[in-house]
């Protein structure tokens, strides 16, 4: 009766394994930055739909200088009458992007934008450091 696996049968399983792995991890590398990048999006269209609320209420979107601060607190009260007693976001606080950083608004005539400065936290950059545009995501 045997009571083991010999050393061969031992050094074919890590050979299976290693092939395995091979083809598994490079499939996988990369794949973090692309789920948060994507999570950013759906974070941007909460808060877009938030802020058509927030016009829907007020009857225009926050200026670029009210900023996001208006979906928790009234900026102006008489200028917003119909500002909810708590706001737009339930516990008074923003959402951050997927690398914990402040979200960017800004207002143009048409319509407001939302941008994620992405992975390097700072205005610019290339690939996974890229800015993140809510425009961008509706494509």
């Amino acid at each position: 009766m045997r009571k083991g696996f010999s050393l061969l049968e031992l050094m074919i399983v890590i050979i299976i394994l290693g092939l395995l792995s091979a083809l598994v991890i490079p499939n996988l590398i990369g794949k973090g930055e692309e789920a948060k990048r994507k999570l950013v999006c759906v974070q941007m269209k909460t808060i877009m739909q938030t802020l058509d609320m927030f016009k829907a209420d007020q009857g225009s979107y926050p200026t670029t200088e009210e900023g996001l601060k208006a979906l928790i607190t009234n900026p102006d009260p008489q200028k917003y009458k119909n500002y909810p007693k708590d706001g737009y976001f339930n516990e008074g606080k923003l959402p951050k992007d997927s690398w914990k950083n402040d979200f960017i608004y800004v207002y143009n005539e048409n319509r407001p934008d939302i941008i994620s400065l992405g992975a390097d936290g700072k205005e610019g950059g290339q690939n996974e450091a890229a800015d993140i545009k809510y425009s961008q995501c509706q494509q």
